[in-house]
C-alpha cells in the first residue's frame, strides 16, 4: 500500500514538474530532448562509487542516479572521469551532473549548485575493536599518547591538526600508507574519510579492525549546472520523496551493512 501510494505521489510529482519542456531550462530540456541523463562520477570512491571485476560503475551515487533517471523516465549514461576534472565537465555541458562523493564546500558552490545533501561523510577512525571500545568522543582520542596516522597533504590532515592538537599525529604519504601503518601496529588508529574506513573495516575482518562513526560532517550532494532552476526544484523533490520512503537510506544501508559487495572490487 505504502509503495503504491509513494508512485502515485511520485508519478503526480513528474507530471507537474516535467509536462511542458517550454517551461524547462536548457539542462531539463536537453536531458528530455536526448532521452538520457548523462552522470559524472570518478568510480574510485567506494562505496559511493567504484568501478567492479566486470567493469560496471556501482555503489550508492549509481543507484541515485538510476531513480533520478528513472524518476525523469529517461536511459542513464554513466561516465568516468577523474575527480579532479568532474567540475570542468559538468561547467562545459559534457555532462549534466555530478554524483561522486562530491562534498560541499564553499568555493565548488560558487561554481555550481549542489542539491542535496543526500549522505552525510565526514572524518573517521579505523583502529582495533579493542581500542575503539574506549572510544566515545573526539577527546577520547586528543591525547598525547595516543598515536594517529593521517595522509599527507589531504582535508583529513587538516582537520586532525584542527580537532586534534593534542594528539600524536603521524604523517603518512598516502591514505594507504597510513594504513600501512596501522597494520603494522605503528599506530593506534587511522584517520580517513569514513567511506573509506568502512570499506576497509569490511576488507579486513580478520584483522579485527573497526570504523567508528564520522566525528565531522561532511555533505556530499548532487553538483548541476546553475542556469537551471527547474532542474534544481525537481532534484530537491525528488529527493524529499526518497527519504521520506526510505528508498535512498536503504540504498545507503545496503552499501553500508552489508559487506557482500566487497567481494566486486578488483
Amino acid at each position: 500500500m505504502r509503495k503504491s501510494l509513494c508512485q502515485m505521489i511520485l508519478v503526480m510529482f513528474l507530471m507537474l514538474c516535467l509536462v511542458s519542456a517550454a517551461f524547462a531550462g536548457p539542462t531539463v530540456d536537453s536531458i528530455l530532448k536526448k532521452k538520457e541523463l548523462v552522470v559524472g562520477t570518478s568510480a574510485n570512491l567506494p562505496p559511493l562509487t567504484f568501478k567492479a571485476k566486470d567493469g560496471s560503475i556501482k555503489g550508492l551515487d549509481i543507484d541515485l542516479a538510476r531513480m533520478i533517471a528513472a524518476a525523469m523516465d529517461v536511459k542513464l549514461r554513466v561516465v568516468e572521469i577523474p575527480f579532479n576534472d568532474l567540475l570542468p565537465a559538468l561547467e562545459s555541458g559534457k555532462i549534466d551532473m555530478i554524483l561522486s562523493c562530491m562534498t560541499i564546500t564553499p568555493d565548488r558552490n560558487l561554481r555550481v549548485v549542489y542539491v542535496g545533501p543526500y549522505f552525510v561523510s565526514g572524518q573517521s577512525i579505523l583502529t582495533t575493536k579493542d581500542v575503539a571500545m574506549n572510544i566515545n568522543s573526539v577527546e577520547d582520542i586528543n591525547k598525547s599518547d595516543f598515536s594517529i596516522a593521517v595522509p599527507a597533504g589531504t582535508t583529513t590532515e587538516k582537520i586532525a591538526k584542527l580537532m586534534l592538537p593534542k594528539a600524536k599525529l603521524v604523517i603518512a604519504g598516502s591514505t594507504d600508507g597510513a594504513l600501512d601503518l596501522l597494520q603494522k601496529k605503528k599506530v593506534k588508529a587511522m584517520m580517513a574519510d569514513y567511506p573509506y574506513t568502512s570499506v576497509t573495516s569490511f576488507k579486513y575482518q580478520d584483522k579485527g579492525f573497526v570504523a567508528n562513526p564520522p566525528f565531522s560532517v561532511e555533505p556530499i550532494g548532487i553538483a548541476i549546472r546553475p542556469d537551471d532552476p527547474l532542474l534544481t526544484n525537481f532534484l530537491e523533490n525528488l529527493l524529499f520523496l526518497l527519504k521520506g520512503d526510505g528508498m535512498l537510506d536503504g540504498a545507503s544501508k545496503r552499501w553500508f551493512a552489508d559487506p557482500s559487495w566487497i567481494s566486486e572490487l578488483p
